[in-house]
């Protein structure tokens, strides 16, 4: 392939292209019309504007962006993240095309983008999964029982689709069918399909994935795995590799487990297996992301593993090249997701135009960001900034450079998460690696995130003033040192 377009936009289109151009293959990006002046449009070899604001006018219509890839000779297509990145039909139809579509296969993306065909594929190979229903509830009564035999509380969990949408925690048979209708509801709403099913509810769980490549001549090797534990609205915001809770013996397991679960449906480029682990450590399967993760990057940094370049030479047949003894961690990563967010108020988007834009530097950081300084955020999109990694020998290492550059990441205009980042680095239960996906719920609030700026602030006084009197005792002693001035003057 020596021409590919990206059919994404922001700091994964551009991430994308960066690792294209050191391939030496040209890129094409496709844009809104809020987009014309982005980077990843003008950093591209070729740029065409396929319509308005709203995704489904733009970034969503497969069929234009395959229709304008074989008008300009485009030889594989690669989806990022997000939009058309898990659509199976979209995948067909970019091979139907006779272009290579740098992901997985349609057939692959269809199994594990149905919880319940993933549950159903992986199950007879023994992997750990969460005690409920393997199939979408169709009696109510029975489903009640089944429900009751589990033990309260439960969870009511979308077949389709992911986000927290479509989720619903039961404390009580009395609240199982309002539940039961609010998630049936919510789900058909988010994904046009109203399927759900019963999990037991694990409280206070960690959520930890594990990165898997797989070639197509059968090779499938992990990259280890990643800590996403502190999430908002099911969502993460900060990620770390690799996770300060499991063992070397629960790592293997949980590697070989989820190299056993791309296996199971022949899957082909990278992955993730996500997992979920409670208080004892035991782990059950959760799901399967079948494209590039948001978070790649921290494996990125321990492996030294290039996954989008390794996606485009599986795409192109070539094998890994390497086998799972190959694979080794080298020191720690943590990566803060830069939202366009006010974490104040419950991480609500805050649109603006970044009157102040400016990027930390020093060693061991990373940033992958689609935003200059004069841009707007725009209201039709995810409101992710940018990615703030820090990378270092340890885990101290990485949290200390993530501390500094984030005070040195200086954005204005829209509210960020970039405090809240601050306020986790902090955080003695995220220092101990303490930490669950209730993070925020148990500790963050206004109030708490106001007291320890407070603290930063009060901190930030002292250091100055220590430093202003050690100045002022400096200039005091150099006045009142001893000189011979008067003796001269009566010689």
């Amino acid at each position: 392939m020596q021409k590919i377009l990206v059919a994404n936009r922001g700091e994964i289109a551009l991430r994308i292209m960066h690792t294209l151009r050191e391939m030496g293959i040209r890129t094409v990006a496709v844009f809104s019309e809020p987009d014309r002046t982005a980077p990843h449009v003008l950093f591209a070899d070729e740029a065409v504007c396929i319509g308005g604001g709203p995704s489904a006018e733009s970034y969503l219509d497969g069929e234009k962006i395959i229709e304008l890839a074989i008008g300009l000779k485009v030889e594989g297509i690669h989806p990022g993240y997000g939009f058309l990145s898990e659509h199976a039909g979209f995948a067909q139809a970019v091979t139907d095309a006779g272009m290579v579509f740098i992901g997985p296969g349609a057939a692959a993306m269809r199994i594990m983008g149905s919880k319940l065909a993933a549950k159903e594929c992986v199950a007879k190979y023994g992997i750990p999964m969460i005690p409920g229903i393997e199939k979408a509830i169709d009696d109510i009564p029975g489903a009640k029982k089944i429900a009751a035999a589990i033990g309260y509380p439960i969870l009511i969990k979308a077949s389709a689709g992911g986000g927290g949408k479509g989720m619903r925690v039961v404390n009580a048979e009395a609240e199982f069918e309002e539940q039961l209708q609010r998630a049936t509801s919510e789900a058909t709403a988010a994904f046009g399909d109203g399927a759900v099913f019963i999990e037991k509810y694990v409280a206070s769980p960690r959520h930890i994935e594990v990165q898997v490549l797989a070639d197509q001549h059968g090779n499938v090797v992990h990259l280890f795995e990643r800590e996403c534990s502190i999430q908002r609205r099911h969502q993460k915001v900060v990620e770390e590799s690799p996770s300060t809770f499991l063992t070397p013996a629960l790592r293997q397991q949980m590697g070989e487990a989820a190299v056993m679960v791309a296996k199971s449906c022949n899957y082909v480029s990278t992955g993730t297996v996500e997992f979920l682990m409670d208080g004892e450590m035991n782990f059950y399967f959760l799901e399967m992301n079948t494209r590039l993760q948001v978070e790649h990057p921290v494996t990125e940094m321990i492996t030294g593993i290039d996954l989008v370049a390794a996606q485009v030479r599986i795409a192109r047949g070539e094998p890994l090249g390497f086998t799972q003894q190959d694979i080794s961690i080298n020191g720690h990563a943590i990566e803060l997701r830069v939202y366009a967010e006010d974490p104040l108020n419950d991480f609500l988007p805050s649109i603006g135009t970044l009157s102040t834009y400016q990027k930390p530097t020093g060693p061991g950081i990373r940033i992958d960001d689609g935003y200059q300084k004069g841009m707007t955020i725009p209201i039709y999109y995810d409101p992710l900034i940018a990615k703030l990694v820090a990378h270092g020998k340890d885990r101290a290492t990485a949290i200390q450079r993530m501390k500094t550059a984030i005070d040195n990441f200086i954005v204005e205009g829209p509210s960020t998460t970039l405090p809240f980042g601050k306020f986790v680095m902090n955080h003695p239960a995220f220092i101990a690696g303490d930490i669950t996906t209730h993070f925020v719920k148990d500790h963050f609030s206004a109030a708490k995130f106001k007291e320890q700026q407070s603290a930063d602030a009060r901190l930030a006084a002292l250091i100055a003033l220590k430093q202003w009197k050690a100045g002022l005792q400096k200039i005091r002693g150099a006045s009142s040192t001893p000189t011979n001035w008067k003796h001269r003057q009566k010689n």
